[in-house]
């Protein structure tokens, strides 16, 4: 499969944290979604952990809102949180209440030290650093998830799962944010932003939240 056109700036992230990306994109829990051989129990348990995960990362999606300089961004930013919020998370409400797990349970489930380690990293990239620091620690999950999507393929049973991310609405917004995202880079760092004094922290912040994922997958392993 060839890389997804996600933009300039997530392709040279990508580029940066080649093994990371590696681990996280190819995880033996993605290839047991692709080919259906992830146990029941351990999807269960990445699930209620990720609707978890997705109210701290719509938290963070809106702090980019405060954190914006263009309109561009803020709009970027609103609708991603509405796509979570209101559309994301309702994959996880209808698998899990077909298990007999009402939202409520969801809501209320205590966070694996995984989870914690993730969501609070990037909350905190968000409060303590500027838009491109928590665009950063954004990016892996968001185009990570995109690029996992068109590479498996759906029929089994996790095709629900892979097709939304496989959908095209869901590329759309992956497209969206890379566009968003260049043009983000482009008006603090300037064109060549490889060469700013920044480039490496904000790499570092790419790839430590790649690292986060591969352990959050490690994390629904557990659940098997």
């Amino acid at each position: 499969m060839t890389t997804p056109d996600y933009g300039k700036t997530f392709a040279l992230w990508r580029g940066g944290a080649s093994a990371a990306w590696q681990d996280y994109t190819r995880h033996a829990f993605v290839e047991g979604l692709g080919d259906g051989t992830l146990p029941r129990a351990a999807f269960l348990h990445y699930l209620v952990q990720d609707y978890v995960f997705l109210v701290h990362f719509s938290r963070a999606w809106s702090l980019g809102v405060v954190k914006s300089e263009t309109l561009d961004e803020m709009k970027i930013c609103a609708g991603t949180v509405d796509a979570l919020v209101n559309h994301e998370m309702a994959l996880h409400v209808k698998t899990c209440a077909a298990e007999g797990i009402d939202e409520a349970t969801l809501f209320a489930a205590r966070e694996e030290v995984e989870n914690l380690a993730y969501t609070r990293y990037v909350l905190d990239a968000g409060l303590q650093g500027d838009f491109l620091d928590l665009m950063a620690a954004l990016a892996p999950c968001v185009f990570g998830y995109g690029e996992i999507g068109l590479r498996l393929t759906a029929g089994g049973p996790y095709s629900d799962w892979i097709n939304t991310y496989k959908d095209p609405e869901y590329q759309q917004v992956c497209e969206a944010v890379g566009t968003m995202l260049d043009g983000a880079v482009a008006r603090r760092l300037g064109d060549s932003p490889k060469a700013s004094p920044r480039w490496a922290v904000l790499q570092d912040r790419f790839t430590t939240a790649t690292e986060l994922e591969v352990g959050f997958w490690s994390m629904g392993m557990r659940g098997a």
